[in-house]
């Protein structure tokens, strides 16, 4: 399989919250690959194997404090790399990954991708 990449979608009126994390449109999102999941959100990076992806999907119309940036969950242990408050995909760990934000490792991620349903579907057929 060729790698497949999910640039996030920009909503341009939250730059602020993600512009000085260094998170560029023209270089972040998701990456499959053939062994690699691979998320960037400017100066982090969540990398796993695909083997360690579990279940993907979709959550809808964030509030702009809970969805913007790079956020940790209040509920559990997720992380969350966010540049839009439409949706993003929640994509779940079978095993946690290393931290790359907060003090614990990160059991999901949520991310704010232009083709959600691509992507939950990409990951769904793995």
């Amino acid at each position: 399989m060729a790698d497949q990449f999910f640039p996030y979608k920009f909503e341009k009126k939250y730059i602020g919250l993600w512009w000085p994390l260094g998170v560029r449109e023209d270089k972040d999102g998701v990456t499959l690959g053939d062994e690699t999941f691979t998320a960037t959100f400017g100066f982090k990076t969540l990398e796993t194997p695909i083997s360690n992806l579990g279940e993907a999907h979709i959550t809808r119309n964030y509030h702009w404090f809970k969805a913007v940036g790079m956020r940790l969950s209040f509920a559990d242990d997720g992380l969350t790399f966010g540049t839009a408050t439409e949706g993003g995909v929640c994509v779940h760990f079978k095993e946690k990954v290393p931290r790359v934000f907060g003090p614990k490792d990160h059991s999901a991620l949520t991310v704010t991708v232009a083709d959600l349903d691509g992507l939950a579907k990409a990951i769904s057929a793995l």
